[in-house]
């Protein structure tokens, strides 16, 4: 029996999309622009802050590490509050339609830059509406290491036989499965619906 659902934020219930800075006008080439994400700015080195290390740090090491490409790297994080998109509506409609259920708790659990979630918190009033939250960048811990679940599980008494997690990251539902956690991997708001109708939280 569930009655805990666990949220991921960003791909789920937020729009955030490097696209809205780094869009089709921004580099010369394609070229130019896979290299710029799989070697200088890579999907793990922004982890690496949503873990907690100093962005002004992490940046000052890249552009020592590539000055080449200065305004692309000043531009990730300079620029980020433009790559934060509204609410993806579909899931939070889907959320409200869960809050109405008084049996369930809902919590969040994200990987997130503490430097830059704040201002999640100030434009988003649904973040409120989580039963409690752990974010990564906060913890010094990040998805998809156990302990970094297991932390939300024992800080807010949750049993994981009785928890849902919804990731847009397979690798992180998969980490979650691991440890006994039921687990749905975002797609889409649609289909999100479908699998919740499917275990009858819908």
């Amino acid at each position: 029996m569930i009655n805990t659902i666990i949220f991921d934020l960003g791909g789920v219930l937020i729009d955030w999309n490097p696209e809205y800075v780094y869009d089709k006008n921004y580099f010369e080439s394609q070229q130019q622009r896979d290299f710029f994400f799989q070697h200088v700015c890579t999907s793990e080195w922004n982890e690496n802050q949503d873990a907690g290390y100093p962005i002004a740090k992490a940046t000052a090491e890249k552009l020592a590490e590539f000055p080449e490409w200065e305004k692309p790297i000043n531009d990730f994080y300079g620029r980020w509050i433009e790559m934060l998109g509204g609410p993806i509506q579909g899931t939070l409609d889907t959320f409200k339609r869960l809050k109405q259920k008084e049996e369930l708790k809902f919590y969040a659990l994200t990987n997130w830059s503490a430097e830059t979630f704040p201002i999640a918190l100030e434009r988003f009033d649904f973040l409120q509406w989580f039963d409690g939250r752990v974010v990564s960048g906060e913890e010094k811990m990040r998805k998809p290491f156990p302990e970094f679940y297991q932390l939300l599980l024992s800080r807010y008494n949750v049993k994981k036989e009785e928890a849902l997690f919804i990731d847009d990251n397979l690798r992180n539902v998969k980490a979650a499965e691991a440890l006994g956690v039921k687990s749905i991997h975002f797609q889409n708001p649609e289909q999100l619906v479908l699998e919740l109708i499917k275990i009858r939280l819908l």
